[in-house]
Order: C-alpha cells, then sequence, then structure tokens
C-alpha cells in the first residue's frame, strides 16, 4: 500500500504585500528547506479589496495542484478562506487560521472601513461549519479582532481554538517574525485532523 503523500502547504497571506520576516515567509521558507512542497497565494496586484480578487488568487493557487493540500491563512487571508470554502472545493486536510481580522466591526485607522468592506463583498463574514478540520490561533490583544469575536468566528466555522495569549497581530509589528508554533499546528491538523487536545501554553514567541 502506498503512503499517503504530505499535503502540499498552501499560505494564504492577509491584505499586504510580501514581507521577507512575516511568519508565514519565514515558515515557507523553513518548509521548503525541509522537502515540502509550498506554495503561497500571491499579492493581488489590482483590486486588492475586493474579496472575489481575493478568493480568485487562492482558487487560481489551488487549481494546478494535485493531492491533499493544508491552508495556512492569517488575518484577512482567513476571511478569504473562509469565503472560498463556501464557493469552492478541494482535497483540504486542515487549515489553520491564524488571528483573523474582525471585518465586521470598525478597525484602527488605516484599515478600510465596515462599509467599505461590505461593499467589496467581505461582509457578512460566513459562519457555518467550515467543511475540513481547522485550528483558530486567537490573540488576546489583536487590535484588529477582540478575543470574544474571533471565539464567535471559530465557534460558526467549527474550529478548534488555541489562545496564545498577548500576541498583539501576530506580525512583525507586534514582534512576530519567526512562529515556530506554526509547524507544530501543521503536524497536529495532519497528524490527528486536528482534534487532538492542544496545549495551553504556545510554544512560539517573539524572534
Amino acid at each position: 500500500m502506498s503512503a499517503t503523500p504530505e499535503p502540499t502547504v498552501v499560505i494564504v497571506p492577509g491584505l499586504r504585500d510580501h514581507v521577507a520576516d512575516h511568519w508565514q515567509t519565514v515558515l515557507a521558507e523553513r518548509l521548503a528547506e525541509a522537502g515540502r512542497v509550498v506554495r503561497t497565494v500571491p499579492p493581488v496586484t489590482g483590486r486588492r479589496l475586493g474579496l472575489d480578487a481575493q478568493v480568485g488568487s487562492l482558487a487560481a493557487t489551488l487549481a494546478p495542484l494535485d493531492g491533499p493540500v493544508l491552508l495556512v491563512a492569517h488575518s484577512a487571508g482567513v476571511i478569504t478562506t473562509v469565503h472560498w470554502a463556501r464557493r469552492h472545493r478541494a482535497d483540504v486536510r486542515g487549515a489553520l487560521l491564524a488571528t483573523p481580522a474582525d471585518l465586521e466591526t470598525p478597525l484602527p485607522d488605516g484599515c478600510p472601513t465596515p462599509a467599505e468592506l461590505a461593499g467589496h463583498g467581505w461582509t457578512p463574514v460566513p459562519r457555518l461549519p467550515l467543511p475540513f478540520p481547522s485550528i483558530v490561533a486567537a490573540s488576546a490583544d489583536d487590535p484588529l479582532a477582540k478575543p470574544e469575536r474571533v471565539a464567535e468566528l471559530a465557534r460558526g466555522w467549527g474550529s478548534r481554538i488555541l489562545e496564545l495569549g498577548a500576541v498583539g497581530h501576530l506580525n512583525p509589528a507586534s514582534g512576530y517574525g519567526e512562529w515556530p508554533q506554526a509547524e507544530e499546528l501543521i503536524r497536529v491538523l495532519e497528524s490527528d485532523t486536528g482534534r487532538a487536545p492542544l496545549g495551553a501554553t504556545p510554544t512560539g514567541g517573539h524572534p
């Protein structure tokens, strides 16, 4: 009997350009160095705020892949992933959904307004169970989402939730470049479909 192939890891960034020291970039490089097949959804160059463009970019990244995939999303990329799952199907073995942005309440200055996001199709955010196992990694002090809102989303998606503590938005601005725990959570999703007990204390940390 042939062994089950390792899923291709697909990195789903938020609404940002390539950032060299972002944990998703570092993760992709580390996994590739270890021999894993990794693909990163490229930034949308036009109509970036449009949900259809973001979902389309994820769909286009997944389309040529053979075999199972595992999604690793961050921020608005989590919301892209959830909307994609309502429209498309693929052999998704699991999804790591890190610090989802709450796009239904006002965000900090400089971010799109709820009205702009609604006009581009982002809201309402789906709250139906995802068709694959998922882990939501939540921050206690995320400026883009209050913990109770993230917990509400996780319940709607049927996700396990892992509380990371005060990690901000889990990005370089919050002091996070490398996030080693992402690799641990990928292994959890691969080994037991994300349903094993998750430790209360995160092992990832500041670079």
